[in-house]
């Protein structure tokens, strides 16, 4: 915030001046955040029309038999728990989509790339843990426990595609796994294709 001063779209008002969308609390990864109102009014219409291609990285516990899939489920907010989302019928269209990077059989958990196709509250943890496979370290959807004990989650914002607000031209932003994601993958002895 130092660096920017006054600088940054006051769209989002002074607790979060020109972030243009948020990550749930314990996912790591890319953000966008906009200098001014112009741009954040752009790169908002974008997200809204389903114009920005978001990746992300998770592991799950439990083995993925297929190898990719799109989980299609409404989301609303849970009857059973007024402070969690559910998959609820009456909820709001929802769409993760979900391919096998790598599977870990003797430690039961399996390594997912997905790309969201809207962005609802909680929506990643909430279809994986709906579907069986809830992501490791997250405490709402899972019981939070892991064996390597991990202060977090291991679901992370990978990478952000979208359209320069006032050149037009493609933008990819990508941000490198957290050291304690790293850690665990090292661990599990998985391809160096995400530890570089």
């Amino acid at each position: 915030m130092l660096i920017c001063k006054n600088s940054l779209s006051g769209i989002g008002g002074k607790i979060r001046p020109g972030i243009v969308h948020r990550l749930d609390k314990d996912t790591s990864g890319v953000i966008v955040v906009a200098k001014n109102d112009k741009a954040h009014i752009n790169l908002s219409e974008q997200i809204k029309n389903h114009e920005v291609e978001k990746i992300y990285i998770a592991l799950v516990r439990g083995i993925v038999k297929e190898n990719e899939a799109k989980i299609d489920m409404p989301i609303g907010r849970s009857k059973n728990d007024r402070k969690k989302m559910a998959v609820e019928k009456d909820g709001k269209n929802a769409v993760t989509n979900f391919k096998v990077l790598e599977r870990f059989p003797d430690d039961n958990c399996t390594l997912l790339e997905i790309k969201i196709e809207t962005g609802r509250t909680h929506q990643i943890r909430v279809h994986l843990s709906h579907i069986g496979y809830p992501i490791i370290g997250d405490e709402v959807y899972s019981n939070g426990k892991n064996k390597w004990n991990i202060k977090g989650q291991c679901l992370h914002a990978k990478s952000l595609k979208f359209k320069h607000p006032t050149t037009g031209k493609e933008m990819k932003i990508e941000a490198d796994l957290p050291e304690y994601f790293k850690e665990i993958l090292r661990k599990l002895g998985t391809g160096n294709f995400c530890l570089k």
